[in-house]
């Protein structure tokens, strides 16, 4: 991921220069990184679920140490609000108008 995870400051016009509108864009890199989101979530789930057990005790907690990698690793990444605004920003994120016909069915 070559996104830098620190906040940083963006420039207005250029995120509103894609749709010639602030708010237009921002509403496609919301619905970008909801998308990033739940595919990360999706990827963590399934990669937790091979450690899931009918039993839990305590000992088996401060033993999965893979586990805690995978957490770690998942907390390091960029967020995907980060994520979708340089896609955005980059020409990388496609979006469309509904047609007329179809708001209204």
């Amino acid at each position: 991921m070559a996104s830098n995870p620190s906040i940083i400051t963006r420039d207005t016009d250029k995120i509103a220069a894609f749709t010639g509108n602030m708010y237009e864009s921002v509403s496609v890199i919301s619905k970008r990184a909801r998308q990033i989101s739940t595919k990360n979530k999706e990827e963590l789930s399934n990669k937790l679920s091979e450690f899931v057990s009918a039993v839990d005790n305590l000992e088996e907690v401060f033993e999965n140490r893979e586990q805690i990698e995978i957490s770690k690793f998942y907390e390091r990444m960029p967020k995907p609000t980060t994520l979708a605004t340089d896609e955005f920003l980059a020409g990388k994120v496609y979006f469309r108008y509904p047609e007329e016909g179809e708001a209204e069915k």
